[in-house]
């Protein structure tokens, strides 16, 4: 066997078969039986002709939340080697997240590789972009709310609990308070911009470090995976320099916006952690900006175009 680290992995489809285990791990693996509260099950169908060859079938099985289901499985016990097999045997649709079993046990699983895609009960935390500031009708997170209800009305809610300058700081500290009325299953982080600005007011060395959010985003994370949820975090919104230099006693700069987009990015990849790009969508558009920094309507529209994109 390759690698020697003991990895475990919930399965709840063709990864149990020991036909499969053993055309990929050359062996069949120890498994023990667990389910997996909050979700339920859907087919998915498979083109990839090596996957359809290893498991026989053209149609697997993807995750998605509901509230009150479980799925039951086994947990697979793999070395380094058979968790990168596993990886490899699991088509694009699949991305290998952490989740917590009824027992208790943290565990990988391969989810829905669109996170918003299985979400039923969204919480989004953030700043004034999240809460929609500059559009009446709730920016971004509005719409994503109008369209993920509309899919499914008697499950599906969304809770947008972002408040106007809130930094990640903030955030981490508010958020796990507020999480256990709503029920969530996925936590939609979308903050960082205030961190990155720079007060106007010189600091002692001259200039200012990027602030380290590690820590923060730690926590949040720690308390999405304590409750069952799936973390997912989004990344700044392109901003126009020449009209935030001096906004609100903060000063925004595209490299620093830049600077916290690839350190969430960073973040998220080695934390296996979903992140959402919304650099794009406003980039090089200054008039999709009512003050260089707050998208206006048709901003926060295009955002929302991005955004279900990535996440259905």
């Amino acid at each position: 066997m390759t690698g020697t680290r003991a990895h475990t992995l919930f399965s709840f489809g063709t990864l149990m078969d020991e036909r499969v285990q053993t055309a990929l791990f050359g062996r069949g693996v120890p498994t023990t039986p667990a389910s997996l509260a909050g979700h339920t099950t859907r087919p998915l169908p498979i083109t990839d002709r090596a996957v359809i060859a290893a498991s026989g079938l053209d149609v697997h099985l993807t995750l998605e939340r509901r509230f009150g289901a479980s799925v039951e499985g086994s947990v697979l016990r793999l070395t380094d080697g058979e968790l990168a097999a596993a990886d490899a045997y699991e088509v694009d649709d699949y991305i290998r997240r952490r989740v917590r079993l009824t027992s208790g046990e943290t565990v990988w699983a391969y989810l829905d590789a669109k996170p918003l895609r299985a979400a039923a009960r969204i919480v989004i935390v953030g700043d004034s972009i999240a809460y929609g500031r500059c559009d009446p009708r709730g920016g971004w997170a509005a719409r994503l709310a109008a369209t993920h209800i509309a899919r499914n009305e008697a499950d599906h809610r969304v809770f947008n609990l972002a408040i106007p300058g809130s930094t990640l700081t903030d955030i981490a500290e508010q958020t796990p308070g507020l999480l256990d009325a709503r029920l969530p299953d996925t936590l939609l982080v979308a903050a960082g911009i205030n961190d990155s600005a720079r007060p106007l007011a010189p600091s002692r060395t001259g200039h200012d470090a990027a602030p380290h959010l590690t820590d923060r985003l730690d926590a949040l994370a720690a308390a999405a995976l304590d409750r069952n949820a799936r973390l997912v975090v989004a990344g700044p919104a392109w901003i126009d320099e020449e009209r935030t230099r001096d906004h609100e006693g903060l000063c925004f700069t595209r490299e620093r916006a830049l600077g916290l987009r690839e350190s969430l990015r960073a973040w998220a990849e080695d934390n296996h952690v979903d992140f959402l790009d919304m650099w794009e969508p406003l980039r090089d558009s200054p008039e999709l900006l009512a003050d260089g920094l707050h998208p206006t309507p048709e901003g926060h529209a295009a955002l929302h175009r991005h955004l279900e994109g990535l996440g259905h």
